[in-house]
């Protein structure tokens, strides 16, 4: 899926949150005022394209290159 488009995800952004996150499963910061975008899009370099590599932007910005996933999980 990576460099298809920029992935938004549930997870708010902070600048040094996993420098002071758990080491297994970070659940990501409780709030901020910008949401992660993770992988990269058709539009980066082969060097941007990884599933770790993240972003930030606005909850209300829109660009050609910004999608998601939808995933459903177990009940």
């Amino acid at each position: 899926m990576t460099g298809n488009v920029w992935e938004w995800t549930n997870d708010w952004y902070a600048d040094d949150y996993y420098r002071k996150s758990p080491k297994n499963n970070p659940e990501g910061a409780s709030s901020g005022q910008h949401r992660v975008l993770r992988g990269g899009s058709w539009g980066d370099t082969p060097q941007r394209l990884r599933t770790a590599n993240r972003v930030r932007d606005g909850p209300g910005e829109r660009d050609y290159n910004f999608g998601f996933r939808l995933v459903l999980s177990p009940q």
